[in-house]
């Protein structure tokens, strides 16, 4: 059994196992009867390796990721592993056994959305996200058009913190809640470039929450090198250049098996506009070096120069160049599904004002 793990920024980790039963003792619970670790990584002393393959031969099949990680640390203690993790390795191992799964294990649905109201977009994400864990729909890329202008807060902050309601009312703003943490984002249709991943909790299997949102991310630095932006992941959930940052992600996991990771780029930006309508306090920015919210981003298209429809274009071309994709669309169902989730929860100011 092969599996393979892509360390975000790093290397790739290859991992050759077989199991076998012991039908006198254990026959329910295979173990590991041989491990083969390998890769394009860097670690001193060479025959390190032998000892991490020791390591991990014995264990159950059925390991998790965290007990696997802390027998390649033992194994490699006093060691350099440079590219690459004991989580990594663990994680190779967990593929390879077919309990988590990597981009290409799946054919990814593209939808290049309609416009839709702000509710609407937030109950889409739940729906399709939903529709994954339940196995009616396939892991799933939608790029968002907005029909109006919106800040979107975060599942968890404070909504008279957070917006203006002189400066929304001034510039029609809707204010909507995602069901995900993170900040506030300001929308002006035109503006942003925005997209959701949907996919089975099987492809982030044994990933912590940061390791997640790199991982994830992954791709769209690659989309952004191509259009000629210098992109980096910054800790937590940043993406950034050394002119500013770009964009926000926020990930939601659900107990029903999938796990929806939402992204919000600057590719144009009214900052005055922005300054108006969200209350951006000191603290927010104290550690982020600058004392002006409107050098923080710094939008994709004073770095590009292209059109936005043209960067949209070039993003989906370099997915579909790295992962299996086909045309999807937002099914009539789908809509019906997030039309109630609206009159229910999102369009509700219940949830609106969930945190005042």
């Amino acid at each position: 059994m092969h599996g393979e793990y892509k360390v975000p920024g790093g290397k790739l980790v290859v991992a050759d196992v077989e199991t076998t039963t012991d039908t006198t003792t254990d026959a329910d619970h295979p173990r590991l009867s041989s491990v083969v670790i390998s890769g394009d990584f860097f670690m001193e002393p060479a025959e390190t390796i032998l000892e991490i393959n020791a390591a991990l031969t014995g264990l159950p099949a059925s390991t998790a990721v965290g007990p696997l990680a802390e027998a390649v640390e033992r194994a490699t203690a006093g060691a350099t592993m440079i590219g690459f993790t004991p989580e990594s390795v663990a994680i190779a191992v967990r593929r390879a056994l077919g309990h988590a799964t990597s981009w290409h294990d799946h054919t990814f649905d593209v939808i290049h959305d309609e416009p839709r109201a702000p509710h609407m977009q937030m109950a889409l994400d739940e729906v399709l996200t939903q529709e994954v864990a339940a196995g009616r729909r396939g892991p799933t890329l939608r790029v968002w058009e907005w029909e109006r202008p919106t800040v979107v807060i975060g599942s968890f902050q404070s909504l008279r913190n957070e917006v203006d309601p002189e400066g929304a009312e001034r510039h029609g703003i809707t204010v909507t809640r995602r069901v995900s943490g993170g900040g506030a984002m300001f929308i002006q249709p035109g503006n942003t470039i925005t997209y959701s991943l949907s996919v089975p909790s099987s492809l982030v299997e044994g990933l912590s929450f940061e390791q997640s949102y790199a991982f994830l991310d992954d791709w769209v630095l690659g989309a952004l090198r191509d259009v000629g932006v210098d992109a980096t992941y910054v800790p937590l959930n940043d993406i950034a250049s050394p002119a500013g940052k770009i964009a926000g992600a926020a990930q939601k996991r659900y107990a029903a098996g999938a796990v929806l990771h939402h992204v919000t780029m600057a590719y144009d930006i009214d900052a005055d506009a922005m300054l108006e309508v969200l209350r951006i306090g000191r603290e927010k920015l104290s550690d982020k070096g600058t004392k002006s919210a409107n050098k923080r981003v710094d939008p994709v298209r004073s770095q590009t120069g292209m059109a936005r429809a043209d960067v949209i274009d070039a993003f989906l071309a370099h997915f579909a160049g790295r992962y299996a994709t086909q045309p999807g669309v937002v099914t009539h169902n789908e809509v019906q599904d997030a039309e109630r989730l609206v009159e229910t929860k999102f369009g509700t100011e219940e949830w609106i004002r969930l945190v005042p």
